[in-house]
């Protein structure tokens, strides 16, 4: 079996930032895999596109550039909000606007989203909408662990049921 459309893919992997000797960003293990619906749209396209046509065991290495990853940096996404945003009863929180900090927002449409604080001072706040990854070159190594079709209500709903992946 190799991988391909529905196809349940479980794989281990290390993410460097930039190539082999790069800082480590994350790494999964056999005991908490990434587990995902091959072709279901859930990953980025390069990244499974680099996973097509490997079988049960086979290892991987592959680096994906920032436009086949999250982008590059957009600077219209670093904007400064009004300090009075930030307000709760009448009160500015210093911990929560600490440079750093990762404060859940929404959009003017109701959508979640986080911004990073960069700046602050007595007016504003300078946050950083970037996905955190972005303007990045991810490298990737790893292994496939298990590989098996999906059945027809993961293929159905687009996603992995069961262990390591979506439960209802």
């Amino acid at each position: 079996m190799i991988i391909s459309n529905n196809k349940v893919v479980s794989l281990t992997y290390e993410l460097k930032l930039d190539n082999a000797q790069g800082e480590i960003v994350e790494v999964t293990s056999s005991d908490s895999p990434l587990v995902f619906l091959y072709g279901a749209g859930n990953m980025l396209p390069k990244f499974e596109e680099n996973l097509a046509n490997l079988k049960l065991n086979d290892n991987f290495e592959f680096t994906l550039v920032a436009e086949d990853a999250y982008g590059p940096l957009i600077s219209e996404a670093v904007i400064d909000l009004p300090i009075d945003v930030f307000m709760v009863e009448g009160k500015i929180d210093p911990e929560m606007l600490r440079i750093g900090n990762v404060i859940p927002m929404q959009d003017n449409q109701g959508n979640p989203l986080e911004g990073l604080v960069i700046g602050v001072d007595e007016a504003s706040v300078k946050m950083d909408f970037n996905h955190p990854m972005a303007g990045k070159t991810l490298y990737f190594t790893g292994t496939i662990i298990d590989l098996r079709d999906a059945t027809e209500e993961e293929i159905s709903h687009g996603h992995v049921h069961g262990a390591h992946g979506h439960h209802h």
